[in-house]
């Protein structure tokens, strides 16, 4: 695990969870798997303090655990789970676009807990709608429930292991830490559930007060435990790899449509739809799918006849990078879609590599255009000399030497060494430069992360410079808000208002504006990151 990811990980940690769960958290990633006697040892906390922050943290999977042959049990920081907080914003916004409101909340709250069980989650959700809407309006359970089991139909969440059972008849001691499974056939599976009921508001304190000894009051008459829910012990967590292959789903329909046209791109993404289920995330390709299918399947919307669909299938099929593939003939044809082999890397960006815009290429934002033009030249060329490079790429000599090395330096180019004897004499040796793609990916990568890093710094510092101009001003809104609830006048609520003067009002516009292009800048890098991520997970995958 490089600094970079080590610095960015304690950051999240810290940011999301405190800094009670950036220590055991940050201790795990740099020491490896420990158990709780040399945790504890290590950050210098106290054992409960610790035990809590375990907890936490396996709640939200960051920290998997394993007993060992000996009785102990070892905990192990899980970085790439913890690295995909950063990407918790572009999961939820993708919930609300294909499922709407409920749809969103529900995400949020299942990324917001770790995991909850499918009757609190839609209770939870129903009441913040609720909040939303209009007075005398509220939101049904049911229409919560069918959006959590539209989601888990198309696999956007998971059940999570549980405990299995164990015999009763059985006599041997518990294992020091429970052994979690789950079979893959029930990962998807809702339970029956007859959710009736509606959201609720919130309430003032006080009636919250008397509530809260009403319900108590219920439960001690009733025997004094309170109801179990219909659903105890089974639980459901975000399944983050649908996700990514929903985003990987829309790079390679954006890459055709730009290579082709819009009904290509259609016919791609209804194969795509028809397929994600049954598709596994690790797969190179969809499954297969005749051309009947295909047909039946398209929107209502397309009306073009099965011929030119067909024509469409085998445009796909025949094209260079191969976005589409054919197996056979029955069926009017069997096709499937490539993902994870080098149509994959290049539908990502749209070449073999993964740096095909001027944006993603690194010799472009360091140093210039000129050499970004031979980067790509290189990248096309595999090898070739300086001289060569000179003439392709068009540029004066001294330049090219200039741009060459300096690539060189920065481990973007590397240098190969032919020699025609074996004595490698200079003057007898060929100097051919070429681009480890790979290599460049990682380096990318590696600073894609510091840049994560360096802007959530920023953000942390913005927010403590105007740490104090952000308290007055929060407790201007609720006084404003209290003022509003019990009707109060307008010239009163001016007066209120008034307390924050233009020069002040002035910062925390700039404070908005300055920690929005943070977040925004933060979202763009982070699709960078899934780009380089991809191309690495799959040029890996296939060597």
């Amino acid at each position: 695990m490089t600094q970079a990811e080590l610095r960015l990980c304690s950051l999240l940690l810290q940011e999301h969870f405190g800094e009670i769960v950036d220590k055991v958290g940050s201790s795990l990633l740099r020491t490896g798997p420990r158990p709780l006697r040399l945790l504890v040892g290590d950050t210098g906390l106290l054992p409960d303090q610790v035990k809590k922050a375990l907890c936490v943290l396996i709640q939200h999977n960051l920290v998997r655990y394993e007993v060992q042959p000996r009785g102990y049990v070892e905990y192990e920081a899980q970085s790439e789970r913890i690295l995909r907080i950063l990407r918790y914003p572009r999961y939820i916004y993708t919930a609300k676009t294909l499922y709407g409101d409920p749809g969103e909340l529900l995400v949020e709250e299942l990324l917001l807990h770790g995991h909850l069980p499918m009757s609190s989650a839609v209770a939870r959700v129903a009441d913040r709608l609720t909040e939303t809407m209009e007075d005398g309006k509220t939101m049904d359970y049911t229409e919560v429930s069918s959006t959590f089991v539209r989601l888990a139909d198309t696999h956007f969440i998971q059940r999570c292991p549980a405990v299995p059972e164990s015999p009763q008849s059985s006599k041997a001691p518990p294992p020091p830490a429970p052994a979690l499974a789950i079979a893959e056939k029930d990962m998807y599976i809702v339970p029956r559930l007859s959710l009736v009921g509606k959201g609720k508001r919130r309430h003032s304190c006080d009636e919250e007060e008397e509530e809260g000894e009403r319900t108590a009051k219920r439960q001690k008459q009733e025997g004094g435990s309170s109801e179990t829910p219909p659903d105890d012990g089974i639980y459901w967590q975000v399944n983050l790899e649908r996700f990514h292959q929903h985003f990987r789903d829309q790079a390679l329909v954006s890459a055709v449509a730009s290579r082709m046209d819009q009904t290509s791109s259609e016919v791609v993404r209804t194969m795509l739809r028809m397929s994600e289920v049954t598709t596994a995330s690790g797969a190179s390709h969809t499954q297969p799918l005749s051309s009947n299918e295909i047909f039946r399947s398209l929107p209502a919307g397309y009306n073009i006849g099965k011929q030119v669909l067909d024509q469409y299938l085998a445009l796909l099929a025949d094209d260079p990078l191969e976005f589409v593939g054919k197996l056979g003939d029955s069926g009017g044809g069997t096709y499937t879609v490539s993902i994870l082999c080098d149509v994959g890397i290049r539908s990502l960006g749209g070449s073999p590599s993964p740096f095909p815009h001027p944006s993603l290429i690194p010799a472009s934002c360091r140093f210039g255009s000129r050499c970004a033009r031979i980067f790509r030249l290189l990248l096309r060329k595999k090898h070739l000399e300086q001289k060569q490079v000179e003439d392709f790429a068009m540029i004066p000599a001294k330049e090219a030497k200039d741009m060459l090395y300096k690539m060189l330096s920065e481990n973007l180019v590397s240098l190969q060494e032919i020699p025609k004897t074996p004595d490698h004499a200079p003057s007898r040796t060929f100097y051919l430069y070429t681009v480890n793609v790979m290599a460049a990916a990682r380096m990318l990568l590696h600073r894609c992360y510091k840049s994560v890093a360096n802007l959530m710094e920023r953000r942390q510092h913005e927010m403590r410079e105007n740490k104090r101009l952000l308290e007055k001003s929060q407790r201007v809104e609720a006084i404003l808000a209290s003022m509003q609830a019990t009707g109060a006048e307008a010239a009163q609520l001016h007066e209120v208002e008034e307390m924050i003067t233009g020069p002040e009002r002035q910062q925390l516009e700039n404070l908005k504006r300055n920690v929005n292009k943070i977040d925004t800048s933060e979202n763009q890098v982070d699709e960078t990151i899934f780009v380089l991520e991809s191309f690495i997970e799959s040029t890996m995958k296939r060597l």
